[in-house]
């Protein structure tokens, strides 16, 4: 046999060995992992494909991150992974872990203008967001955010400027990314949408009151000027919704209450606004908070249909509270008829 067509095919027959051995390798390091349980992936920032898969490797999605990185190469894959946080799961083929890191989880979640920073804090942690804890104690530290709003910011407590609204807080977002969203929601709507309010503490403090004991829009306004009008006869502001942010638990009083429970969110027992606001409220309720309705009303009472009915008197106001309790006997007394 002559010699040369002898080297071709000792160099075919190696050739196509190593395309056997390499095809061979690449079917063993792309293999998926065990199948496993679902887990959520953070990345914080944009991140290469190779870099992720190296942290996928780590964390035991991926078998041989170099050879998944080989593989995204020859399929075309986009070779960035987006800030955002993605579910995996061991066992996914390499093609489907592809197909999940183009496409980071979105989560709508309602933050309550109701709410005050605790209970947020509690929905946060059910939504897998953050913990309650890691929330908490960055909502009681404003001065790790002095460098990311342009507004002032209280010195104890952010509560009454994280903004209520519906964001995309996608699991393990940290109680920081939620935050800075809701500040910077903060000073587009309030700070900026409102020409900067002075006295921009006190604005939302009463606006917190407002929000809590309002339910119609065009009451705010009203409810306002009641707080304005106490506050200037120097009345005592008795607004329950204040205990219950002492206390920390939104329920009715106790008429004992009114008296036993000493907090400075007691508004029966001591003077003025409450030392922070007691929520985080709308820009309506600001509005109303920056110009409350001129009138003579030092009294109101909220009926059962949600409207609430005012007095200039403390006779006109007992008149307008037996109103409320004979209103809420009949609803009682209705409900009860319909479900004998």
């Amino acid at each position: 046999m002559n010699r040369r067509p002898r080297v071709i095919l000792i160099v075919c027959v190696f050739l196509v060995v190593d395309l056997i051995l390499v095809s061979v390798w690449f079917k063993t390091r792309l293999a998926p992992k065990p199948n496993g349980e679902p887990k959520l992936i953070r990345f914080e920032s944009r991140t290469s494909l190779e870099r992720a898969l190296g942290r996928l490797q780590t964390e035991g999605f991926v078998t041989d991150s170099f050879a998944a990185h080989l593989f995204s190469r020859l399929e075309r894959t986009p070779q960035t992974v987006q800030t955002g946080t993605y579910e995996l799961r061991p066992g996914m083929e390499l093609g489907e872990i592809f197909r999940v890191l183009q496409k980071p989880i979105r989560q709508m979640v309602r933050m309550p203008e109701t709410n005050w920073a605790r209970r947020s804090a509690n929905l946060l942690a059910k939504a897998n967001v953050c913990t309650a804890a890691e929330y908490l104690a960055l909502v009681n530290n404003p001065s790790a955010f002095k460098d990311v709003v342009n507004f002032p910011l209280p010195e104890k407590s952010l509560e009454g400027y994280l903004y209520p609204d519906t964001y995309d807080f996608p699991p393990l977002l940290g109680a920081r990314g939620v935050i800075v969203r809701q500040l910077a929601n903060f000073e587009k709507k309030v700070w900026q949408g409102l020409d900067e309010p002075e006295n921009l503490h006190r604005v939302i403090t009463v606006a917190s009151l407002v929000e809590l004991e309002v339910k119609e829009d065009n009451e705010r306004p009203i409810v306002a000027g009641v707080i304005e009008n106490r506050l200037s006869k120097g009345m005592r502001l008795q607004i329950d919704a204040a205990i219950n942010y002492g206390i920390q638990k939104w329920r009715p009083l106790l008429r004992s209450e009114y008296k036993s429970i000493d907090s400075p969110y007691n508004l029966y027992r001591n003077d003025g606004l409450p030392p922070t606001p007691i929520c985080s409220p709308t820009v309506e309720s600001i509005q109303a908070a920056l110009k409350p309705a001129q009138h003579s009303y030092l009294y109101y009472v909220a009926m059962p249909t949600g409207e609430s009915r005012f007095a200039a008197t403390i006779e006109q106001h007992n008149v307008n509270f037996r109103a409320r309790k004979t209103a809420q006997r009949a609803l009682r007394q209705l409900r009860q008829g319909l479900t004998e």
